[in-house]
């Protein structure tokens, strides 16, 4: 070999780097000495290395993140294919979910879920369907334009799929392994991915959705389905249940009215529990209001009306998120928000309204059992026997008969679930309304109210509020006024906070008791079990 030297070219020069004219001689390449299909047949007879591909939503075109990502994946592919792996090389696509109902709502002029049933569900899951299609079209040609090596179907023939889907004409298609089929669209999609005909595989597959029924049966079968009752995060517009996943993701700063209000206890003239909340909306709803037994709670009389107030004695003079109005949320972007306030101490509250003075101080002990009046005790829900929906061994007992102070308990690593600071040490129980409040109210035997329907608006049973959006600002202030009417409201404020919204449309969400089927996941052991066999790359 000649030894090199530094006037040695190691590379032909160019004139001009044209980057994409040199993609495109690649890709052409490729194709015209059938590249892709020769190393599969050299590789035909090697060991199988599986790549499982996590599927890519059918929604819209590639964006970078997406191809970086995909970039990855052809890399792995690749040196196992240099090694003589034999590869599956199978592309997926995600089609089912809020993903590409929300875009198919918005395209159809669909706002809630009611208009999507009067429009009709086989049209909307057809119209779901044909969006699908199209985009998988388009994301197959960028992927393919980016050199990523997977067995395709062609652009052209998902394109004619989503044209024809949902009409009764026939069409025929030739699938990635070269076969002919022929047949009306639908049933033609819902056989794409199947292992005779190559190709994607689309999650909305008559194949992969069998499989979810057989998993289904499995648990059946284990005694791990059940259905029941339980508070889930909940999309008044997608008219669904989240995951808590999806919740982490659409966490957002907002500001909310606050409010500030008292409960008067019924054993004792002129007392109250104050109580505070960032959803007003649940007050309707309320039930029992939760105290930490451990923590000292003042008794302070207000100079205004010498009513008397029970809260905590560490709230009285609590900086309100201090550090928040100084630092920020902890993200750049959660700021302090311009035009709010910094917020008022409960003794600056009680200051402002005439004084006040400190008659003693209790332990929270002291407070459990004590019964109060609630603020919509007039409404139909409050009175419904067994709460709603009623629950047949509570039928002797409503939401207005169940008010009064209990323990708020702890959590399973132990931690109490009412603390001093934020707030007033006293916390108000909507077991229909809130996940750690279901519970309590199920450990106490207390009635639970749920007042949301499916599109979030509250029920008929809710009197003035019903039709009402939980979230909507004037329902807040409708609350405000029946408050001020009934003389018990203390304060108002604006107030900032980390609240979930959905991470799809953007819109809030709410907390609401659903009737749904549940998986038991009390065979967590067992899946741990399975993942101490399975190699993790990286292994630390």
């Amino acid at each position: 070999m000649p030894e090199q030297t530094d006037s040695t070219p190691h590379f032909q020069k160019v004139s001009e780097a044209a980057f994409v004219r040199g993609e495109h001689d690649v890709l052409r390449f490729w194709t015209q000495r059938r590249v892709f299909e020769r190393l599969n047949e050299k590789n035909a007879d090697g060991p199988l290395w599986s790549f499982l591909d996590g599927p890519i939503t059918a929604n819209n075109p590639m964006g970078v993140h997406h191809a970086w990502g995909r970039t990855y994946k052809d890399v792995y592919q690749r040196f196992h294919a240099m090694t003589g792996h034999r590869l599956r090389y199978q592309n997926g696509f995600d089609c089912q979910g809020l993903w590409v109902e929300v875009e198919v709502e918005r395209d159809l002029g669909l706002a809630t879920k009611q208009d999507v049933h009067e429009f009709g569900i086989d049209r909307f899951v057809t119209e779901c369907k044909r969006r699908v299609l199209r985009f998988a079209a388009r994301q197959t040609e960028q992927s393919i334009r980016l050199g990523y090596w997977m067995d395709w179907d062609a652009p052209e023939t998902l394109t004619e799929l989503s044209q024809t889907i949902g009409t009764d004409q026939d069409v025929t298609i030739q699938t990635p392994r070269g076969e002919s089929v022929t047949g009306p669209a639908h049933q033609l999609v819902a056989r794409l991915g199947n292992p005779e005909w190559g190709g994607s595989y689309f999650t909305f597959s008559t194949e992969n959705n069998e499989t979810i029924w057989a998993f289904l049966k499995k648990c059946f079968t284990r005694e791990k389905l059940y259905r029941g009752h339980d508070v889930m995060p909940w999309s008044g517009r997608g008219g669904s249940a989240y995951s808590q996943m999806e919740v982490a993701d659409g966490r957002r700063l907002s500001v909310h009215e606050s409010v500030f209000a008292r409960f008067p206890l019924t054993d004792a003239d002129n007392e109250f529990l104050l109580i505070w909340t960032t959803t007003p909306w649940t007050l309707a709803a309320n039930v029992a209001c939760a105290v930490n037994p451990e923590l000292d709670y003042v008794q302070l009389r207000a100079e205004r009306d010498g009513a008397i107030y029970y809260f905590a004695a560490d709230n009285l003079e609590f900086a309100r998120l201090d550090r928040e109005f100084r630092e920020g949320f902890g993200r750049p972007e959660w700021s302090w928000p311009e035009k709010v306030p910094k917020l008022k101490t409960i003794a600056q509250l009680f200051k402002e309204q005439g004084g006040y003075e400190i008659l003693q101080t209790i332990k929270g002990s002291e407070l459990v059992g004590r019964p109060y009046r609630g603020p919509f005790d007039e409404l139909p829900a409050q009175q419904a026997p067994g709460g709603i929906p009623a629950v047949e061994s509570l039928a002797g007992v409503s939401a207005a008969d169940s008010h009064r102070v209990i323990d708020g308990g702890r959590d399973n690593k132990g931690n109490a679930h009412v603390v001093s600071g934020e707030g007033t040490g006293i916390v108000h129980i909507a077991p229909g309304c809130g996940d750690v409040d279901f519970h309590l109210g199920r450990d106490n035997g207390l009635v639970a109210l749920a007042p949301l329907a499916q599109d979030g608006r509250f029920t008929e049973e809710f009197g003035f509020l019903a039709g009402q959006e939980a979230t909507d600002p004037k329902t807040h202030q409708a609350v405000f006024d029946h408050l001020t009417e009934a003389g018990l409201l203390v304060a108002t404020e604006a107030y900032p906070h980390i609240y979930p919204h959905c991470w799809r449309t953007g819109d809030e969400l709410v907390f609401r008791l659903v009737d749904e089927w549940f998986i038991n996941m009390d065979w967590r052991e067992e899946i741990k079990e399975v993942t101490r066999q399975i190699r993790w790359l990286p292994e630390a």
